[in-house]
């Protein structure tokens, strides 16, 4: 490493060159990525819904109708004419309305009445129509300037162009407002004007590069767009932290700029190395989901930890390299204050909190898997929207859809007539209830026939009054695939929102118990190798899933709902992001035991590390909230509450409860690991430090910085590189 260290610090100016270069080429390429919001997409192939989309894409010319069209104050006539103007729009591939299932030369008093109101009401018309996919949101704004501005329009198509709309510029507004939070942060915690400026443009540059080699992917989905490149930043902008406090305190001991830096990549290799790895073994857990928003996040994830390693340590020593003058030249004191006496604040709370922990650990534990699960968007229909003012006037309006083998029309007769008799069913739409069964399809225009049949199979629409998704859905669902399967077995095929909704609920709730355990695993596997004990990874492991057990369970005391998908993505995304800070918690501690009992330890380790976990966990914690106020997305603003709110969590406990873990199990930890060689003194008197200790204590805190590097190469840990920061505060 030393021969690449050096090769960069001598080709400073063409390294810098050369990711401009690639940047520029990625900036392109992500323009070429497609960005997917059709979330059952991402089902398994394995799916009966999967299924049934590729059989009715390969046999029939129409798909899934997605959008519920409302002309409020039409005639009939003038319905027919707006369903004409539907139809002519581009990627409409199908309009169905009243007079495709009834004869409108029959006066509507006598048709049936739940039939008529189902799609003509108070002088309302309502069209079932189906857009095709990846098209919505230029064919809904084409079908609101078809028709005109009066229409409601609903359905996953009308959410669909919603997301589209809004998922990049929402985006892009969200790291608009975060990244003058995070400039503002890291100027109060350091010591230079521009050196926020050369982290955020390292981690930009990273995620740039990032963005445009999803185009490997082809496509990636709207909820990795969204949450993945504010993850990135806010992760791994510690990276470049470490490196550069490393780096200002080698230094204070030569002048020689190159060879400063030298030293500081070779110092701060392995404990980055060490960080990176840990939070991307966290991330392949999300790899191995079977609904594959979890991979096609995980592989983001998982690559955008690695370019950002792999730019902090060859782009930004070339660039602090080439600006270093400009950086001294803007030097300023601390402007944040230190924590060196946050321990006996904490060391005094500790067993209360302890008990408190260890007391709601179970409850919390019990409750976050007795949540109240979505598995969709979580949309919500208001007064306030178009579907809403549709739900208003027509109820609720859910299509299924049925594929059953096509040429026994009696058992299609009699499976209509039963259909139509369950609940939540407001009417069925096929050939024998359209046309009717005595009409051979072969005296029909194909065009006509073509809706309801294709070589193999026939297509029943079901239209329903339940919501997409809950237990009366589910329960609705599973009943009209229940009953269709009574009648053609194993062949039958069913497809809609809710279906796909039902499928994607069975199948993610495999994922959870998969997911966590692989994350636990490698994470594990990682802190075994760094440590080198097997009980510090289970105590900080626990600590951290404690944390999530609380994030998660918070919901379920306030009675509200929680995305599956959040659960499970965001579990394994807090256990990843924050295992850094428990990790450089412990190292700390193992290095400063080695001279002091527990207790002064554990205050000496907290006085030198709550800061450096502090910055970078409000960093990761602001960017959550910044996606809770910036989208306007449900499934989204509930990806960064959790994120949010989980990391504050994982601060707490991981700065209260850890310790605590770790002086109870100190005497056990002593006797099974020799290795460590703990300083087996009576615990030291309290020390309040006053006036007259002020300097003999800042003395002290400059041998330390020095003592802690060898201490912990004894222990046979990685040094934290925030031991840096403490070389600051001494000097300070």
């Amino acid at each position: 490493m030393d021969k690449v260290f050096y090769f960069i610090s001598r080709h400073r100016k063409g390294i810098v060159v050369l990711y401009a270069l690639i940047a520029v080429v990625c900036v392109f390429a992500y323009l070429g990525v497609g960005i997917n919001y059709n979330m059952a997409d991402y089902l398994p192939e394995e799916a009966n819904s999967t299924i049934a989309l590729k059989v009715m894409e390969e046999e029939m010319e129409t798909s899934i109708p997605n959008a519920n069209v409302m002309v409020p104050d039409v005639s009939l006539t003038e319905a027919q004419e707006c369903k004409e103007k539907l139809l002519a729009v581009e990627n409409v591939t199908e309009v169905m309305w009243l007079d495709d299932i009834v004869d409108l030369r029959v006066p509507m008093n006598l048709q049936d009445a739940d039939t008529v109101e189902a799609y003509y009401k108070d002088g309302a018309a309502l069209f079932s129509v189906t857009v095709e996919s990846g098209t919505e949101k230029d064919t809904v704004a084409a079908i609101r300037e078809a028709i005109g501005e009066k229409i409601k329009i609903s359905g996953t198509a009308a959410e669909q162009a919603f997301s589209q709309e809004l998922a990049v510029t929402e985006t892009m507004r969200a790291i608009i407002v975060l990244v003058p939070l995070i400039i503002l942060i890291l100027i109060i915690s350091t010591t230079s004007w521009i050196e926020p400026f050369l982290y955020l443009l390292t981690v930009g540059v990273a995620i740039i590069i990032n963005l445009g080699t999803n185009i490997f992917q082809g496509e990636i989905s709207f909820v990795t767009l969204a949450v993945a490149p504010i993850l990135q930043l806010a992760i791994s902008i510690d990276y470049a932290i470490f490196l550069s406090h490393r780096f200002n305190s080698i230094r204070e001991t030569t002048d020689d700029i190159t060879t400063a830096m030298r030293e500081a990549m070779k110092k701060s290799f392995p404990a980055i190395t060490a960080s990176a790895a840990a939070t991307l073994f966290g991330f392949v857990g999300l790899l191995f989901m079977e609904f594959k928003i979890g991979p096609d996040m995980g592989i983001s994830l998982v690559k955008g930890i690695l370019i950002s390693f792999i730019c902090v340590m060859t782009l930004m020593p070339a660039l602090t390299l080439i600006l270093h003058k400009a950086i001294d030249k803007t030097k300023h004191k601390r402007i944040l204050s230190s924590f060196k006496n946050i321990g006996n604040g904490a060391m005094k709370i500790r067993v209360p909190v302890f008990i408190l922990v260890l007391a709601i650990m179970v409850p919390c534990f019990l409750a976050q898997s007795h949540n109240n699960f979505t598995y969709g968007t979580g949309s919500v229909a208001t007064s306030e929207n178009d579907a809403g003012q549709i739900e208003a006037v027509f109820g609720k309006t859910n299509t299924l859809v049925l594929m059953v083998p096509r040429g026994d029309t009696a058992k299609e007769v009699l499976l209509c007539d039963e259909l139509d008799k369950q609940n939540h069913v407001k009417a069925v739409v096929s050939y024998v209830t359209a046309v009717g069964a005595e009409i051979p399809s072969a005296y029909l225009d194909t065009e006509v026939v073509s809706n309801f049949y294709s070589e193999n199979y026939t297509r029943i629409l079901v239209n329903t009054d339940i919501e997409y998704e809950g237990e009366v859905s589910f329960d609705v669902v599973e009943n009209i695939r229940n009953i269709a399967q009574s009648y053609y077995g194993d062949k039958t095929l069913m497809l809609g929102y809710s279906p796909n909704l039902y499928d994607m609920k069975e199948f993610i709730e495999t994922d959870d118990k998969v997911v966590e355990l692989v994350s636990i695993l490698t994470i594990f596997a990682v802190l075994l190798i760094t440590f080198r004990s097997w009980l510090l990874p289970i105590l900080i492991i626990l600590a951290i899933k404690a944390s999530i057990w609380i994030n998660m369970s918070i919901p379920y005391f306030q009675d509200n709902s929680l995305t599956y998908i959040g659960y499970i993505v965001m579990g394994t995304v807090q256990l990843a992001a924050t295992v850094d800070y428990a990790i450089l918690l412990t190292d700390y501690y193992l290095a400063n035991r080695k001279t002091l009992p527990k207790i002064p330890a554990m205050k000496k380790t907290l006085g030198e590390m709550v800061q450096a976990i502090l910055v970078s966990g409000l960093i990761l914690s602001i960017s959550g909230f910044c996606l809770v106020f910036m989208s306007s997305d449900a499934l989204i603003s509930q990806l960064g509450m959790l994120l949010g709110r989980g990391v504050l969590i994982s601060l707490a406990l991981i700065i209260v409860f850890l310790p605590m873990l770790l002086i109870v199990c100190d005497g056990f930890l002593r006797r099974t690991h020799k290795k460590y060689k703990f300083h087996t003194e009576a615990e030291a008197p309290e020390v309040t430090e006053t006036a007259e200790t002020a300097e003999t204590t800042e003395t002290a805190a400059v041998i330390e910085v020095t003592a802690v590097p060898a201490a912990a190469e004894v222990t046979g840990v990685p040094v934290a590189t925030a031991v840096s920061a403490a070389a600051e505060e001494a000097s300070d």
